[in-house]
């Protein structure tokens, strides 16, 4: 099973593409909590909120009951220029540090670029945003 950290942009259509990949992000989760607590950021995970739309993904998915998902709080949303700070304080450590994911720092460095890109839009659009996970 494929697991993927994406972002959720607030309402229905930012205007821009907000596709990023994060199934390495994903697998890297852990490594980069503690990275982003040794940088003294928060952690992307801080940013997780589970929303109607990505919880009806998991139940089609068949994970999940969905008693449980019918009494989901409200979702959170973030400024993106929060998320920007432990975005680019990873891309720059990990830019610096080839070394520190091993075989792992290209990909999620990648995809770190792409977050920063998403973010960056959705800072410049006004809006907020949050991660999400996908299990496929």
């Amino acid at each position: 099973m494929a697991t993927s950290l994406y972002i959720v942009v607030e309402g229905d259509d930012p205007g821009f593409d907000i596709f990023v990949n994060g199934h390495a992000m994903a697998r890297n989760e852990d490594a980069l909590e503690k990275l982003a607590d040794r940088l003294h950021v928060n952690p992307l995970l801080e940013f997780f909120s589970a929303d109607e739309n990505s919880m009806a993904l998991l139940l089609e998915q068949g994970a999940g009951n969905p008693d449980w998902a019918r009494h989901l709080p409200q979702p959170q949303w973030f400024d993106a220029s929060d998320g920007l700070l432990t975005v680019r304080a990873l891309i720059d450590f990990l830019s610096t540090s080839p070394a520190a994911l091993g075989s792992e720092t290209q990909p999620v460095l990648t995809e770190l670029r792409e977050y920063e890109r998403v973010l960056r839009k959705t800072s410049l659009h006004g809006l907020r945003w949050h991660i999400a996970v996908s299990w496929r």
